[in-house]
């Protein structure tokens, strides 16, 4: 990383003088968790002019320490980049190199871009701005405690009672949230575990990671009795396993870092259907109630809306700069929310086929590490790895809260079925329950 953020140094700061183009990459990379060391490269470069942009500007004073004058330089080599952003679109392509269908597919990409610009006559803060600010009261509820390392992952029982978490430390646990105990410990043969699920009926849950298997324990034994008992091991990934949902006890989907998608029949344990049409590795899930569409995030910064039924890709959209690590649709069934390591939360439409909307501090900012929505959709949940759960009202864009009890990265969160709890995740090895 200290290598590559070198030379991306060099790269925006020649952007300046010779209108060099810096790769969307490298500013996702300086826009991540990677700032502070980007900045400490432009220090140890000499690129500040001097020692008056260590302070603040504009007033005279002076605060030692204070790095508001070179964020303020550092944030003027960005803004080279930004002025750049068409050109980087569409960098030109000469059609004399083509092959007729490369000829074919560019022109079509080129009527799909004009058909969205077509359809984008306003926007949703300008049509929403009468609208009156949401008021929230939100307290924290309960802690649970149990895990002894970072959480992972979590999902919400149908019962909106019980909770399904995965941390580091080789367990499963299902928490009962009204009396925060621990009511199920299912011990993991892989401790790398990066996705979990509970099942409809709630007597099923499942887990997976880097073994690239997805493993489904049955909570309950035939007589009734607690048990945690694995059923079914699902093989057939290459890679990691980036999230699994149930869609009935007889049915789960997976995503996996082989770019690939499988909804699988766990009772034989055979892959139903198997859709691949990602450029990345998939890290995130979203189905919509009617089981029959889904949506997929990936690190190749796309979202691509499936139809399970013939197993084909309907939709891909597009917009964010760097890996796509959640994705949540709202109730209504026509839009989401997407969370990326570009820092930015952002609204789409699937009927305009484009994003609509999007929520972000100014740089330099954390990445964004998981979403979700409340029931009626005005209030959008989002877990930063500066350790803040922001609420943004998504008609007027604007910051409604900020929770930051946790201790470290969010890592997870989730609104329950009734819409009434919100639970996050930390890298703290904490779960925190708000109302």
């Amino acid at each position: 990383v200290l290598d590559e953020l070198e030379g991306v140094v060099k790269a925006v700061v020649s952007t300046q003088s010779t209108g060099s183009v810096v790769s969307p990459h490298a500013i996702s990379l300086i826009r991540s968790e990677h700032f502070p060391l980007f900045f400490a490269i432009v220090m140890d470069e000499g690129l500040l002019q001097n020692e008056s942009e260590l302070g603040l500007q504009g007033d005279g004073e002076q605060e030692e320490g204070n790095d508001y004058g070179a964020s303020q330089y550092v944030n003027s080599l960005l803004d080279a980049y930004y002025g750049q952003e068409e050109e980087m679109e569409d960098p030109g392509v000469n059609l004399a190199d083509l092959t007729p269908d490369e000829r074919e597919a560019y022109e079509l990409k080129l009527k799909l871009q004009e058909l969205r610009e077509g359809v984008c006559d306003t926007s949703l803060f300008n049509e929403a701005q009468n609208t009156s600010p949401v008021n929230v009261k939100i307290r924290r509820r309960r802690d649970l405690k149990g895990h002894l390392t970072k959480v992972y992952a979590m999902d919400w029982s149908q019962d909106a009672r019980h909770v399904l978490s995965a941390s580091q430390d080789s367990r499963l646990l299902v928490w009962d949230t009204y009396s925060g105990n621990k009511i199920h410990a299912i011990e993991l043969k892989c401790s790398w575990v990066m996705c979990c699920s509970y099942a409809p009926s709630g007597n099923y849950v499942a887990s997976g990671g880097l073994d690239n298997v997805c493993s489904v324990y049955d909570l309950n034994d035939e007589e009734g009795n607690l048990s945690g008992k694995a059923i079914k091991v699902l093989t057939g990934h290459d890679g990691y396993l980036g999230e699994c949902q149930f869609l009935s006890d007889k049915q789960i989907l997976t995503s996996s870092g082989d770019h690939m998608c499988i909804l699988w029949d766990i009772a034989t344990g055979q892959q139903i259907t198997t859709l691949k049409d990602h450029l990345g590795e998939v890290d995130c899930l979203s189905v919509l109630p009617d089981k029959n569409t889904f949506l997929s995030g990936s690190t190749d910064a796309t979202v691509k809306l499936w139809d399970l039924r013939d197993g084909m890709c309907n939709q891909t959209l597009v917009g964010h700069l760097s890996d796509v690590v959640d994705c949540k649709w709202l109730s209504n069934g026509l839009n989401f929310v997407t969370a990326s390591d570009d820092g930015i939360v952002r609204l789409f439409d699937v009927r305009s086929d484009q994003e609509i909307a999007q929520y972000s501090y100014e740089y330099p900012q954390a990445g964004v590490s998981c979403v979700d929505t409340s029931l009626s959709g005005r209030i959008i949940f989002a877990g930063y790895d500066d350790f803040n759960v922001i609420l943004w009202d998504a008609l007027l864009g604007e910051l409604v809260a900020v929770l930051s009890e946790h201790g470290a990265k969010v890592s997870c969160l989730g609104v329950d079925r009734d819409g009434v709890a919100l639970c996050t995740g930390s890298w703290d090895n904490l779960l925190k329950i708000w109302n």
